[in-house]
């Protein structure tokens, strides 16, 4: 019967469990086997939703959900039949549940503010930076997956969340040194302390104090060389303080 079994699905998966209990699993439970003096069950876990047209199914036949076929000495089983109540079996299980990324069912339901900028959550850690980079609609979204592993790759320790919906870098006690933000035609990538940064970012007014940031445009070149050369000038800094 070991054989019928891993013929009729090659990606079965034995184990012993349970005191000596054989167990075939695929995507979940299929069978198990258990010896006893009169007879061989093997016992089917969702037996009771298994098509059985050649009426395999002998024993345990009063639940709603196990079925059981008890071979005793001397008795055959239709070899066809049984491999097909196995495929249907391993069927019924279906594939595993697909993991969710994190962050992936707040993006889905967030909601774009004025420019299409993402409504999210105020929360630590990477989870919401990435539900908010998710959000981020059309071309904007690969920008910020850019942005977002660049930072990755040049401050190995950075901190993240969203605040005022807007992703927040920074490191552990020393407060933040980057944010970036939606706009209808551009995303603003602002740096906290850019006055102090050489070359300092072009963007900045005289209410701006030490902020400085850049615009970047659809169709802009972005220069990972020297947004990579901020991002570590910025995080040697003494960030702000929220």
């Amino acid at each position: 019967m070991r054989a019928l079994i891993l013929e009729a699905d090659p990606g079965m998966i034995e184990e012993v469990k349970w005191r000596g209990v054989p167990v075939w699993s695929h995507h979940g439970i299929v069978c198990t086997g258990e010896s006893y003096a009169k007879a061989v069950k093997l016992t089917f876990a969702k037996g009771a939703k298994v098509p059985d047209p050649a009426r395999l199914f002998n024993a345990s036949l009063e639940g709603n959900m196990r079925r059981a076929i008890d071979i005793h000495q001397g008795e055959t089983v239709d070899a066809g039949a049984f491999k097909a109540l196995i495929k249907a079996a391993v069927a019924l299980n279906g594939p595993p549940a697909k993991k969710t990324k994190p962050g992936a069912s707040e993006a889905r339901s967030a909601k774009l503010l004025s420019g299409g900028n993402p409504q999210i959550a105020q929360a630590d850690g990477d989870a919401p930076v990435q539900a908010y980079i998710a959000a981020m609609p059309g071309w904007k979204r690969g920008l910020g997956k850019r942005l977002d592993a660049l930072i990755g790759r040049t401050v190995p320790n950075v901190r993240k969340a969203v605040k005022w919906n807007s992703p927040f870098y920074g490191i552990e006690g020393r407060g933040w040194f980057l944010s970036f933000h939606v706009f209808t035609r551009y995303v603003k990538v602002t740096f906290f302390a850019g006055t102090s940064l050489r070359p300092a970012p072009s963007g900045g007014t005289p209410k701006s104090k030490d902020a400085r940031w850049l615009d970047i445009h659809e169709g802009d070149e972005f220069n990972e060389t020297q947004m990579a050369a901020w991002v570590k000038q910025a995080a040697a800094l003494p960030g702000w303080l929220t």
